[in-house]
This record gives C-alpha cells, sequence and structure tokens, in this order.
C-alpha cells in the first residue's frame, strides 16, 4: 500500500520536481509519500485511527526486539528484566496509563521525566536528569526500553531537544519516538533544527486530520525497522484487505488537495501564529510563553500583573522578600482574570480557534493553535488583528479590576455588617456577603434568610443599570448566599458601591421582619380587638337592664325610654402595633392620623450625580483632586467648587425654582429689604452646607 501511495504522490509531484530541477535545486526521494519527501528516509508507515494506537504499536515492536524470548517465555522475561518506558512532564495527560493498559504492563515501568527548572523552558525534558534516570535503572536491573520525546508539547507547544536525545538513546540502546504538531512544519521548506532533528529518529507519529482540516483521515505512525516479521507480530503491517483501506481516505484527500495546498495550509497557520506573536510582543501586560520557538504554530499568552516588589524583567516573579500569602493571592487573582479573558476573547473572535488552559507553573494562560483550527474554522490575518484589538480593549478592565480589589477588601472590612468573602475563582472586584440580625456566623450551611434579603439586594443593584455585573451564589467554602461584583473600569467610586451594598441590605432586612412580624400582630390584635368587644358588651347589657333584653317588653321600654347608645368600635394601627377606639372618628367623622413611621435609613453620604452620570461613577468635577481610598474627600472637593461659584447660586436664589427649605420671600418689597432678605437667604444656605461639610 505504501508503494501505491509513493506512485500517486511522485504524479503530483512532477511539475514541482520539474521547476525545481530548473532552478538547480534537487530533490531527494524517500519511501515516504508526499511533503515528507526526503526527510524521513527508508521508513514504513502504519495507518490508525485512535492517535496513541501508533505508539502502543512501536512499544511492542521495540519489546520484541530488544526481548527475544519473550514469543515465547511471555510475561517472565519481563519479570526478570523489567522494561522502563520514559515520557516527558509535559505530555499528554493520560499517555502513560494507556500504554501499560495496552501492552499489560503494571504502572512502575513509566518514568516521569521532569522538565527545565533552572535552565532552558519549564516544558523541555531535562536531558542530564534523564541520564542519570537512565542510570539508576540500569543499576536496579531494569532495561531502558523507549523514550517518547515532543516536537511540540499538547500544552505550550514546546521542542525538546531532539537532537541530544538521540545521541542519549544511541547510547543506551532506547527507541527514541517523537510526536507533536510541531512535526507538520517538516512539510515547509524552512525547518528549525530542533524539529529537523526529529527525522533521525526511530518513529514519529503524524496527524494530518487536525493539521489540515480533514475529518475521518487516519493518523499515520512512520517508523525504520528492517525485520518484516517483528512488525507483522508487533500489529504494524496486516495481511487483511480491510487494514490496508484505511490510507484510503488520507490518499483521497492528499489526491485533492495536491502537494501545493498541503504545504499552503501549514504554512498559513504558521503564518498566522508568527503575526500573533508579533503583535501581542507589543502589548503590555501581556506574557508569551513560546518566545523562544520562532517556528512553533503554537502561541500560549497570559495576563499578568506586576507586584511592587517584583521585578519587571523576569516576567512578575516576586522577590522572596515578598509575602508568601500576597503572592497566592495575586496567582489566583490574575487565574480567574486570565479565566475570564479567555471566555470573553472566544465569544468577541470566535473564529480564532482559542483555548484556556491551566498549567502547572503559569497557571492559567490562553493558547492559539491555528494549526489545528485554522483549516476549520476558516481563521484569516484580519482575525487575528481583531484579536489583538480585543486583547488591548478588555487590558484596562482587568488591571483596574486587580488594583480595586484590595481597596475593596478595605471598605467592605471598614464597613458594619458586610463581610468580605475571598473567593480566589471570582474574576471581578470580589465577593461581599450581608451579616443580618439572626446569622450565625458558625454555621456553614444554607441561610434561608440570608438567601431572602441577598435575592432582594441582587433586584435593587441590578435595577440601578450601572457598568457593574452582579451576581449571587453560595460560598466559596459554605452554603450561604453571597453578591458577586464583576469586573470595573478606572471610575468606579469604591466606597459609594460599599455603602450602597450596605444601605439597601439593611432596608431590605428591616422591611423584610415588618413583614414577619405583621402576621402575629394583626393575630394579637385580632385577639385583643374580640375581648375588648365582649367585654364591652357586658358593660352595655349592665347599663341597658334585663327588661330591655326581653323582645317584646324590651322594644315597649325602649320605645317610650330610648337609650342614647353610643357606637363603639376598634381600629387596628398597623404602624404602632395597637388597638384605637373608633369613637374619635364616629364623633368628629374623620380618622386620626396615628403614629408617625420612622423614617427608612439612608446612607451617610449622598453623592450628588450629574446628568446622565451611572451609578458609582466618580464624578468629572474634582476629579483631579480625587483620592483613590477616600470618598469623603471627593465630597468636600465637590462643595469647595461649589462655594466658589457664589455669585451664580445669589441669582439662582431669585429665580423661580429656589431651594426647597429656603422660605419664598414676600411679592413686593423695598429694596433694601430685598438686599436684606437675599443676604439671609445666602446666610441660611451657608448654614445648612456647613453641616453637610462636616460629615
Amino acid at each position: 500500500m505504501g508503494k501505491n501511495l509513493k506512485e500517486a504522490m511522485k504524479m503530483l509531484e512532477d511539475s514541482q520536481r520539474r521547476t525545481e530541477e530548473e532552478n538547480g535545486k534537487k530533490l531527494l526521494s524517500g519511501d515516504i509519500p508526499g511533503p515528507l519527501q526526503g526527510r524521513y528516509e527508508n521508513g514504513c508507515a502504519y495507518f490508525h485511527e485512535e492517535e496513541r494506537e501508533g505508539l502502543a504499536k512501536i512499544c511492542r515492536l521495540a519489546i520484541h526486539s530488544r526481548y527475544e524470548d519473550f514469543v515465547v517465555d511471555g510475561f517472565n522475561v519481563l519479570y526478570n528484566r523489567k522494561p522502563v518506558i520514559y515520557l516527558s512532564a509535559a505530555a499528554r495527560p493520560g499517555l502513560g496509563q494507556y500504554l501499560c493498559n495496552q501492552l499489560g504492563l503494571p504502572f512502575p515501568c513509566l518514568c516521569r521525566v521532569p522538565c527545565n527548572t533552572v535552565f532552558g523552558s519549564q516544558h523541555q525534558m531535562d536531558v542530564a536528569f534523564l541520564e542519570k534516570l537512565i542510570k539508576d535503572d540500569i543499576e536496579r536491573g531494569k532495561l531502558p526500553l523507549l523514550l517518547v520525546a515532543n516536537a511540540g508539547t499538547a500544552a505550550v507547544g514546546h521542542t525538546d531537544k531532539i537532537g541530544r536525545l538521540k545521541e542519549l538513546c544511541e547510547q543506551y540502546g532506547i527507541w527514541l519516538h517523537v510526536e507533536g504538531v510541531n512535526l507538520a512544519t517538516l512539510a515547509l521548506g524552512y525547518v528549525s533544527s530542533s524539529v529537523l532533528a526529529a527525522t533521525k529518529c526511530d518513529s514519529m507519529t503524524l496527524t494530518p486530520g487536525p493539521w489540515l482540516g480533514l475529518p475521518a483521515v487516519p493518523a499515520v505512525t512512520l517508523y525504520k525497522h528492517d525485520d518484516p516479521a517483528l512488525t507483522l507480530v508487533s500489529g504494524l503491517t496486516s495481511n487483511k484487505p480491510a487494514d490496508k483501506l484505511r490510507a484510503l481516505p488520507l490518499w483521497l484527500s492528499l489526491q485533492y488537495l495536491g502537494l501545493d495546498g498541503i504545504v499552503e495550509r501549514i504554512k498559513h497557520a504558521c503564518q498566522l501564529s508568527q503575526r500573533l506573536q508579533e503583535s501581542l510582543k507589543k502589548v503590555n501586560h501581556i506574557k508569551i510563553l513560546v518566545e523562544d520557538e520562532l517556528s512553533s504554530p503554537v502561541v500560549v499568552f497570559r495576563f499578568f500583573q506586576e507586584l511592587p516588589g517584583s521585578d519587571p524583567g523576569l516576567n512578575a516573579i516576586p522577590v522572596p522578600s515578598a509575602a508568601p500569602s500576597a503572592i497566592g493571592r495575586e496567582r489566583h487573582s490574575c487565574d480567574a482574570l486570565n479565566r475570564w479573558l479567555g471566555e470573553q476573547l472566544k465569544q468577541l473572535v470566535p473564529v480564532s480557534g482559542l483555548t484556556v488552559m491551566d498549567l502547572e507553573v503559569e497557571g492559567t494562560c490562553v493558547r492559539f493553535s491555528p494549526l489545528m483550527t485554522a483549516a476549520v474554522l476558516g481563521t484569516r490575518g484580519e482575525d487575528v488583528d481583531q484579536l489583538v484589538a480585543c486583547i488591548q480593549s478588555k487590558l484596562p478592565v482587568l488591571t483596574c479590576t486587580l488594583q480595586l480589589r484590595e481597596e475593596f477588601k478595605q471598605e467592605v472590612t471598614a464597613t458594619a455588617g458586610l463581610l468580605y468573602v475571598d473567593d480566589p475563582n471570582w474574576p471581578g472586584i470580589g465577593v461581599v456577603r450581608y451579616e443580618h440580625a439572626n446569622d450565625d456566623k458558625n454555621s456553614l450551611k444554607l441561610d434561608p434568610e440570608g438567601e431572602k434579603i441577598h435575592a432582594g439586594l441582587l433586584k435593587k443593584l441590578n435595577e440601578l443599570e450601572s457598568d457593574l455585573t452582579f451576581k449571587m451564589g453560595p460560598e466559596y467554602k459554605s452554603m450561604k448566599s453571597c453578591i458577586y461584583i464583576g469586573v470595573a473600569s478606572d471610575d468606579i467610586d469604591v466606597s459609594e458601591l460599599v455603602e450602597t451594598i450596605a444601605v439597601t441590605a439593611r432596608e431590605i432586612e428591616e422591611n423584610s421582619r415588618l413583614l414577619e412580624n405583621m402576621t402575629e400582630v394583626v393575630r394579637k390584635g385580632i385577639q385583643e380587638a374580640q375581648v375588648q368587644l365582649q367585654k364591652a358588651n357586658e358593660e352595655r347589657l349592665l347599663e341597658e337592664g334585663v327588661l330591655r333584653q326581653i323582645p317584646v317588653v324590651g322594644s315597649v321600654l325602649n320605645w317610650f325610654s330610648p337609650v342614647q347608645a353610643s357606637q363603639k368600635g376598634r381600629t387596628f394601627n398597623l404602624t404602632a402595633g395597637s388597638l384605637e377606639s373608633t369613637e374619635h372618628t364616629y364623633v368628629y367623622k374623620v380618622q386620626g392620623s396615628g403614629v408617625t413611621p420612622p423614617q427608612t435609613p439612608t446612607g451617610t453620604r449622598t453623592k450628588q450625580r450629574l446628568p446622565g452620570q451611572k451609578p458609582f461613577k466618580r464624578s468629572l468635577r474634582g476629579s483631579d483632586a480625587i483620592s483613590e481610598t477616600s470618598s469623603v474627600s471627593h465630597i468636600e472637593d465637590l462643595e469647595k467648587m461649589e462655594q466658589l461659584s457664589g455669585g451664580q447660586e445669589a441669582s439662582e436664589a431669585n429665580s423661580p425654582e429656589r431651594h426647597p427649605g429656603t422660605p419664598a420671600p414676600p411679592e413686593a418689597e423695598p429694596p433694601g429689604a430685598v438686599q436684606d432678605g437675599a443676604q439671609g437667604l445666602q446666610d441660611d444656605r451657608l448654614q445648612v452646607e456647613e453641616p453637610e461639610s462636616l460629615r
């Protein structure tokens, strides 16, 4: 089958080969058809549906090659000298477990090789440590069998030092297998030295389906081995016609695209990655994790904020003098914001094919891998420019939100009745919970009364139509309800926001108490009214006498001597919660005013909002003198600006629109009286503004 594919692809390459020969170029020929001509010489191909199946077959081939009696003795040979398979710590998850399950090997046969931690990339295999592991395994009587290297890790697309790994494998007789997305660049005319070294390995796995955007195309495992009997026993070759037909979808796809089409798609994906990488280097607060990979088709980036005690040259790595708790909170906050950034970018630019992932060292990052998505989604260069523009538009919001977190925490801590909830996974200003009177602080169970208060609070906050987003959900470590506040811009007044939450929650709690007590108060009032009415009826019987109660006698007696009885009843005052007599109502034909209800508590500070200004926004007046941590100074600045415009206020005092507390002047007064009245009016206004400034 490989021979037929070679002949078919040679027909497609004739035109390009003739052009290259005219230009004096030499094209190497090989046994593998397609764009890898001359890259992987003297190799064979195995086509499979599952991407990991080819590696499992290669492991069987390595076992048969190193254990000559494996066919006869089986597991006994492996028991006497256990094989070891070396995997990188950056390998795709579940690969080692899959190999052990397919080969029937115990998990101790796997050896995880750590990545570099001091020098080089954080996602490249540590070659020196690998050599130490190999020597230790040999001393323990184990057999180093196979090493799986990465030409483009599954997470960030980093390539291991395959050249040095090949030298190490040749020294100890280890089979070297390479896999990764960067192997697609072997089809291009320019290939990095690290990826080009993969052509010297013993086997490699290619996944042309995702690279070219072709569904139902099998993966290909290329390998070098001279013994056809061992390849047949390992399952890499088969005499069944059905197995040979696995290559048919790939062959038809190559026929359709042609060599130029394959190279163009891979080249386009690499150009998109380079375009995004070059653009992100010019954006502040964005860290790129693949800066050393010039030809990698994967770009991984994340938002970061430098701490006060960090070195900008070290990509916001805190110095040892910084508090570990502060570093941990900063890390969790950045992870939550990066997760929010990734979700926003996926919604704004869906054709970019972004994915959000969590890395062990860097944290939450956003990955752009056009080689796996561009062919299907149709990603273009304009989409990359739009993606960069969206990132730049979201950076001010992320930076401001991260800065306002500490201010929000301080304001909530200093406000009575509010509790700051530290939720590291929330991408916003913060989380707050209102503590009502019956709240059990030590309990972690669901609080129905608190949930009712927070539901009303959420409704009130959403009715304000501010730029902030509010959500209600359970607390991070308990089932109690909280209010989650989303990301914010730089003109948010945190003190006004916290005060509004506290005052609104207090109003809702008091109103709920009144409604809850209303039923009990009304029930007791009805019982008391029944008792009083029964007592009044008994008194009326004593006053009228027994004769008046006899039907016939009472009527005659009432006709001769009528009784002047007053109408008595009871009225229930809901405000005072007491019973009152209705005698005053029947006598004077008016209802009593009752007790005046208490005023609803409001905030201690009343912010003057400009026309069209949304809630929780800092005023434009006096913005240069606004303090970031105190809203009192902001109010004082507003009052100073109003006092400076005294002439304008004096003219407004004589206009029809007056201050509600200012008495109306008489209709006709002498000129001197008018001046005295205006002076007195101005004095009254200053007296009213003076206690407000003292607040």
